[in-house]
C-alpha cells in the first residue's frame, strides 16, 4: 500500500514519502512485536535488555553498556532494569570496583524466557522478511543504513 493512501495525502515530496514510509513501517512492525510479547508480560525494550545481557555471556553489564546497545536510545534503562528486577529476570548488585555503578546480569528465569520467546520473535521477523527475496532483504538493509547515515 502506498504511503499516500495510508495517510490520505497526495503530492508529497519524495523525501517526505521516504521518511513517512520508514515511520509507518516502524509502527506496523512495532505493533506486531508488541502483540507477540504481550502474552509474556514483557515489552520489546525489556526484551532488548535481556538480549543484551544474554550477549554478555555471564559477564555483568552496567547501565552505560546497556544504554549504548539499546535499539531505542530514548528508553529509560534504569526503569527497564527495575521492571525486569521485579520480574526476577535480572540481578543487580553494586560494582565492587566502583560503588556508584551497578552490575546487571540475566537470571536463569530470564534465560528461560528468552528461550521461549526467541522462536516467536524469529517467526515475527520472518513474517515481514518473507515478503522480500534474499537479495531484496540485503538491499533494504543497505539502503536503510545509507539513509541513516
Amino acid at each position: 500500500m502506498r504511503i499516500e493512501d495510508v495517510i490520505k495525502s497526495e503530492n508529497m515530496s519524495l523525501s517526505k514519502q521516504a521518511i513517512m514510509s520508514v515511520m509507518y513501517t516502524h509502527s506496523v512492525v512495532a505493533e506486531n512485536i508488541y502483540d507477540v510479547m504481550k502474552g509474556f508480560d514483557i515489552s520489546p525494550e525489556q526484551y532488548n535488555v535481556l538480549r543484551i545481557l544474554r550477549g554478555q555471556k555471564g559477564k555483568p553489564a552496567n547501565m552505560g553498556v546497556i544504554q549504548d546497545r539499546m535499539i531505542a536510545k530514548t528508553s529509560n534503562t534504569t526503569r527497564l532494569v527495575d521492571k525486569l528486577l521485579l520480574k526476577e529476570l535480572v540481578n543487580r548488585k553494586v560494582c565492587p570496583n566502583n560503588r556508584r555503578q551497578m552490575e546487571i546480569t540475566i537470571t536463569d528465569k530470564g534465560q528461560e524466557l528468552l528461550k521461549e520467546l526467541d522462536p516467536k520473535v524469529d517467526e515475527h521477523e520472518a513474517k515481514f522478511a518473507n515478503n522480500l527475496s534474499i537479495d531484496e532483504q540485503k538491499l533494504l538493509v543497505e539502503l536503510l543504513e545509507k539513509y541513516r547515515n
